[in-house]
């Protein structure tokens, strides 16, 4: 290798370096400032510092123990319907993409292709549809109603991330099923849903991790205070012109993270390997 070359490929591996270091910073000081900001006594934003002179865990009590604010409520509300748009999330994606992905009818195509273009609108375009709708049906202020909203957002998105998963399974593995005699709902049970493992966990833990970070659908549909999820709760802690509890916003932001990462480490070996090969075939 010349001496040119060398110096161009240390000046593209210092370049490379430095665009991670600077990605690293940017993901993590939000990070760390929101948990500086939690650890800090009193409750302003301005007087908080990135690494707290007398760090408290005063916040985190003061919030779950707090009368004026349902942080509790909030929290259990969120991991609920968290919970139950990651079940039936998974068990109405799969069986509509193991429908796509082995079987051949008329309208497949456009079914799918019917899917691919939802997923190009945004969901704020159908709110005044959304609100419309559970009004008439009597599901406005309801978690019934907002697990149906992210279920109906969930369905195009998800069920061509499985199809693509299924699609890498042999063929000739639901055959020889059927040769043996199993029902198509056996081979969906026992065959395709053991081998798609990976895919399943990163759609139940993308979908276990939506309501708690959407605001906007979850402040359409739920009114009562007690009903309200985290983003919508914690949002009013800080919107009142007499409520600017920021210390107290950022232990609960803290909180509500745990739930999260402990969901995002009990699937992690499975999320990479899911995602990769979810991407390969379609």
């Amino acid at each position: 290798m010349s001496l040119g070359q060398e110096q161009r490929s240390r000046l593209g591996l210092i370049f490379c370096y430095t665009i991670i270091i600077i990605a690293i910073i940017a993901a993590l000081y939000p990070a760390i400032w929101i948990i500086g900001s939690a650890l800090n006594p009193g409750n302003s934003l301005y007087s908080s510092s990135l690494i707290p002179e007398n760090a408290s865990l005063k916040n985190f009590k003061d919030l779950l123990t707090s009368e004026e604010y349902n942080y509790v409520k909030w929290y259990i509300n969120s991991i609920k319907i968290g919970a139950l748009n990651s079940f039936f999330a998974v068990l109405l994606t799969s069986l509509t993409a193991y429908v796509f992905s082995k079987t051949r009818f008329w309208g497949r195509k456009y079914g799918l292709m019917t899917f691919l273009v939802i997923q190009m609108f945004p969901g704020i375009m159908s709110m005044v549809a959304i609100y419309v709708l559970l009004n008439m049906f009597g599901l406005l202020d309801t978690h019934f109603g907002l697990l149906l909203v992210y279920l109906g957002a969930a369905v195009p998105f998800s069920t061509w991330m499985i199809k693509g998963y299924f699609d890498t399974i042999p063929s000739s593995l639901v055959e020889a099923a059927k040769i043996d005699g199993a029902s198509r709902f056996r081979i969906f049970w026992q065959i395709m849903l053991p081998l798609a493992k990976p895919m399943l966990a990163v759609v139940a833990m993308m979908n276990f991790i939506n309501p708690f970070n959407d605001f906007v659908m979850a402040a359409l549909v739920l009114r009562s205070p007690e009903k309200q999820t985290l983003a919508v709760g914690l949002y009013n802690m800080i919107n009142s012109q007499f409520n600017n509890d920021w210390t107290l916003f950022s232990a609960g932001a803290v909180l509500a993270a745990v739930p999260i990462m402990i969901v995002f480490l009990s699937m992690q070996r499975y999320y990479v390997h899911g995602l990769s090969a979810g991407a390969t075939k379609g």
